[in-house]
C-alpha cells in the first residue's frame, strides 16, 4: 500500500489513513492530553506520509515507520512546549459481565494503574504505552523511539517493576 501512496494512488492513501486513523489518534491524543492538538498532529503525521511514502525504505513495518513519525511529531510539540511530560489518560477496559464489587474493585485498580503510569518517566512511559497498550514488540519500539533494542527491554522492565512498586504501595497504604 505504501509503495502505491508514493506513486500518489489517492485510493490506497484513503484506505490506509482509515486503517491507521485511530489507532494513531489515541496514540497521540495519550501523550498530548489536547483532543485538537492531538487532530492537528494526526494530520500532520499523515501529510508527512502522503509526501514521504516514497522515502519508506522497508527497515520496520509500515504501522511502526508511521507511529514512529507521529512520536516524532509528538517530541516536537513537549520541546517547543517546554513540556517534560503530559498527563496520559489509560483507558480502563471494560469486562464482559462484572459484578458491582468486581466493577469498583477494577476501578480502583485502574485509578491506581493511571496515577503510576503517570509518574512513569517520559522514556519509560511511552515505553509500557507501546508495548501494552498498542502491542508493540520491543524492535518495533526500539524503531518508533530510535533507541537500541536492548534498552526498550531495560525501560519495559524497569517500568513494570516501578509499577508493581508504585500500585502496591497504592493499594497497601488505602490511597484513592
Amino acid at each position: 500500500m505504501i509503495s502505491k501512496i508514493s506513486k500518489r494512488d489517492k485510493k490506497a492513501f484513503e484506505d490506509f489513513y482509515r486503517a491507521m486513523e485511530r489507532p494513531l489518534y489515541g496514540f497521540i491524543f495519550l501523550k498530548l492530553n489536547d483532543s485538537h492538538q492531538a487532530s492537528d498532529l494526526l494530520h500532520d503525521v499523515f501529510i508527512e506520509v502522503w509526501k514521504g511514502a516514497g522515502r519508506f525504505e522497508g527497515r520496520s513495518s509500515v504501522k511502526t515507520w508511521v507511529f514512529g513519525i507521529a512520536y516524532r511529531k509528538v517530541i516536537d510539540v513537549y520541546r517547543r512546549s517546554g513540556k517534560v511530560e503530559t498527563m496520559a489518560d489509560v483507558p480502563e477496559m471494560a469486562d464482559e459481565s462484572p459484578t458491582a464489587e468486581e466493577t469498583l474493585v477494577s476501578s480502583e485498580r485502574a485509578t491506581h494503574v493511571r496515577a503510576c503510569i503517570e509518574e512513569l518517566k517520559p522514556d519509560h512511559r511511552v515505553a509500557i504505552e507501546l508495548a501494552f497498550f498498542e502491542d508493540f514488540s520491543y524492535r518495533q519500539i526500539s524503531d518508533v523511539i530510535g533507541s537500541p533494542e536492548g534498552t526498550v527491554k531495560t525501560r519495559v522492565y524497569h517500568a513494570k517493576k516501578l509499577l508493581l512498586r508504585c500500585v502496591s504501595a497504592r493499594l497497601n497504604s488505602g490511597v484513592v
